[in-house]
């Protein structure tokens, strides 16, 4: 079975993903972590052929309906090598021609990020993409795939009772749910493939996650494989953080750029340096 085995949240991929389709600088396409199985599918293969098919269903579906999931190739006839089960999903605050546009910039960004993987998922800020060559769908998976605890922290007796009664709010959401009190904001969302009482137990665990793993932060993101649940201190992610970032995400851009070009300049001078000696 090809697993998502390998989770991380390399700022390179992003990196990437920003310079090749700038078009829509929008929060919702941000990356957030993505996961490849080291199993790898041969280039014009079946499987290729289907998955081509998944992927162009994800951008074609998603101008249409915020989730959805398919299967190609998995017929009683089909040849078991070509199966690709997918789905995706796009945050439920969106609306639809945003979450489109999410979808896209992560279908642009899947064989990039895990090229010729046979599973594979991505999620940005807005929307998520998954696919596998064995059937996953509907299938209960609450194993952890992403954290993040904010820097700061708070000591304010306040916030921890505020922050908790909206963590507890939360934990009701039946698909995607947005919650505030004060000075605390947080949503939460589950995939579209779960039962209500699957997606129930899914944000529960990923509410208690949030406090075990960042205790007092004051912002605090944890994804399992089929739900997730955040919370920040009102004000924590500020225009000024953002333009910070994305100063810095410039210049990284612009730095990658230049190692690129250095690489593709060496390359060009070692190849006439080998016709010159023989």
């Amino acid at each position: 079975m090809a697993r998502i085995l390998r989770h991380h949240s390399s700022y390179l991929f992003l990196l990437f993903a920003l310079f090749l389709n700038p078009v829509h600088p929008v929060r919702p396409s941000t990356y957030i972590y993505s996961g490849c199985s080291q199993e790898k599918y041969q280039p014009s293969s079946l499987f290729e052929l289907n998955l081509d098919s998944v992927l162009s269903s994800f951008v074609s579906s998603s101008s249409r309906a915020a989730y959805g999931s398919f299967a190609v190739g998995n017929g009683t006839s089909a040849p078991p090598e070509g199966s690709v089960y997918g789905l995706y999903q796009c945050r439920g605050d969106l609306k639809l021609a945003d979450c489109s546009r999410c979808i896209q910039s992560a279908v642009s960004q899947m064989s990039l990020v895990c090229p010729y993987s046979y599973g594979a998922s991505l999620q940005l800020d807005g929307c998520y993409v998954r696919y596998e060559h064995t059937d996953f769908l509907g299938k209960v998976d609450t194993g952890l795939r992403y954290q993040k605890c904010g820097r700061g922290s708070e000591s304010d007796q306040e916030f921890f009772r505020r922050r908790d009664d909206v963590l507890a709010d939360l934990k009701t959401a039946l698909g995607f749910r947005v919650s505030s009190l004060g000075m605390v904001e947080g949503f939460a969302q589950c995939l579209g493939d779960q039962s209500a009482a699957d997606c129930s137990a899914c944000i529960s665990q990923a509410v208690e996650e949030l406090k075990t793993l960042c205790g007092s932060a004051a912002a605090a993101d944890v994804f399992l494989a089929q739900c997730y649940a955040r919370y920040w201190a009102s004000g924590y992610y500020d225009s000024s953080d953002s333009s910070n970032n994305e100063d810095q995400g410039g210049k990284t851009v612009a730095i990658l750029v230049g190692v690129v070009a250095g690489l593709a300049i060496l390359i060009v001078l070692l190849s006439l340096c080998r016709k010159a000696m023989s």
